[in-house]
């Protein structure tokens, strides 16, 4: 990939038939920085993030990724950006019927035309970058949380995308089992420059692993702040952003 932004959003309004979600939406993802996406209930993180791989498409604008315009890209062209980009899902989405080795061996059946034995040794290896590699045999219903989660970003690193999408990874995870995964995901960050684009509204985990951020507001449909989050904490003029970072009620109407 060149130095240009590796993921650039223009002017996207967010939403579902007539009903906008968010609008005017412009940012970019700078190269192997961990971005978090952050705001709260039904501010749009989750459908930001469907829209900025290529699941939906936006009401307005476009993503581009490394300079090309991902919604108008087709058959082998689209292809080939979305290979750039990784996804783990807030669940998982890992096959029960499949083991974990499996699981992160399925891209490589799908999209390659390596052989049998460097589709195992790749898949082995995106389990040990993960702190899984003993858990290769056992399938998903065998994995606490924690592990499950671990499963999925070492298949969503199994083409070594430049790019790696991340939706609530500590949603329903314990304060332990969280710091560890945080500490995983800033360790593939600095050890292999992987650029990271994370959904989450967990206070600990975006301290924890955030470069910069960018906040949405439900109410006023938009971005309403961006920057690394002790700046966002300690010098935001916004009152809500100073209220969200702060974990502030609201005041009693």
């Amino acid at each position: 990939m060149s130095a240009m932004a590796p993921v650039e959003v223009r002017g996207v309004t967010v939403g579902y038939g007539g009903r906008v979600i968010q609008r005017g939406l412009d940012f970019q993802v700078r190269r192997g920085e961990v971005l978090v996406i952050l705001g709260g209930s039904g501010s749009g993180k989750s459908s930001l993030l469907k829209v900025m791989i290529g699941l939906h498409a936006p009401l307005e604008g476009t993503v581009l990724v490394d300079g090309e315009d991902l919604l108008k890209a087709e058959g082998s062209e689209r292809l080939r950006l979305l290979r750039k980009l990784g996804v783990m899902y807030q669940s998982g989405a890992l096959f029960g019927s499949m083991t974990v080795w499996e699981n992160v061996r399925l891209p490589f059946d799908e999209l390659t035309d390596l052989g049998e034995e460097e589709k195992d040794f790749i898949a082995l290896a995106k389990l040990n970058q993960v702190g899984l590699l003993a858990a290769a045999s056992r399938m998903p219903s065998e994995l606490s949380g924690g592990m499950k989660k671990r499963a999925a970003i070492a298949r969503a690193l199994a083409l070594d995308p430049a790019i790696l999408f991340l939706d609530e990874p500590s949603a329903g995870l314990d304060p332990i089992t969280s710091a560890s995964l945080d500490q995983t995901i800033r360790e593939l960050s600095r050890g292999l420059g992987i650029t990271f684009v994370v959904v989450t509204h967990e206070l600990p985990s975006i301290f924890a692993i955030a470069d910069r951020c960018i906040m949405l507001d439900a109410r006023r449909k938009t971005m309403i702040a961006e920057g690394p989050p002790a700046d966002l904490r300690d010098r935001s003029e916004d009152p809500y952003v100073r209220q969200f970072f702060l974990r502030q009620a609201e005041a009693a109407a």
